[in-house]
C-alpha cells in the first residue's frame, strides 16, 4: 500500500503517530510511506528581499522541525519512509501531491474544530477532502 502522511508538527501529528503505533497493521513492511509537510510561502514582498537560497534554507529548516520526531518514530519501527518538503497553500499542495503520486491512502491529523468554525474559517482537512480523490484517514 502506498501511503502519504501529511504532517505539521502539531500535537495532532503526534496523535497520528500514536494511532499508527497502536495499529501496527498500518506499519507493514509492504507499505511505502511518504511524509509530506507543507510550509506556507513567505509573502512575495518579503520574499523579494531575500536570496532564493536563503528562502530555500528557511523552508527546509521549518520542515526539519516537523520531520525530526517522525524520522525517529519510523526508525524505531524499522520502516523506511520518504520525506518531502513543499512550500505553498497547505490544503491544495497536500491534495495535489496525493493525486499526482497516486497514493492509496492519505493519513492526516485533524484539529477537530466545530461546524461553525469550519463554516467561517474552513479547515485544511476539509479542503483536502474536497479536492482530493485519494481516500483520507483523519486522526483526531
Amino acid at each position: 500500500m502506498k501511503i502519504l502522511i501529511a504532517a505539521d508538527g502539531s500535537s495532532y501529528t503526534k496523535r497520528m503517530l500514536a494511532y499508527l503505533a497502536a495499529h501496527d497493521e498500518w506499519l507493514s513492511p509492504n507499505s511505502e510511506f511518504t511524509i509530506i509537510t507543507v510550509v506556507p510561502l513567505v509573502p512575495p514582498r518579503a520574499a523579494a528581499a531575500f536570496d532564493k537560497q536563503v528562502l530555500k534554507d528557511y523552508y527546509q529548516a521549518e520542515a526539519d522541525k516537523v520531520f525530526k520526531p517522525i524520522r525517529s518514530f519510523f526508525q524505531k519501527q524499522g520502516i523506511k519512509a520518504n520525506f518531502e518538503t513543499k512550500a505553498g497553500n497547505i490544503a491544495d499542495t497536500i491534495a495535489q501531491t496525493a493525486e499526482k503520486g497516486r497514493y492509496d491512502l492519505l493519513i492526516m491529523g485533524s484539529h477537530g474544530h466545530g461546524s461553525l468554525t469550519k463554516l467561517v474559517m474552513g479547515s485544511v482537512a476539509n479542503k483536502v477532502m474536497a479536492h482530493c480523490g485519494t481516500p483520507v484517514l483523519l486522526i483526531r
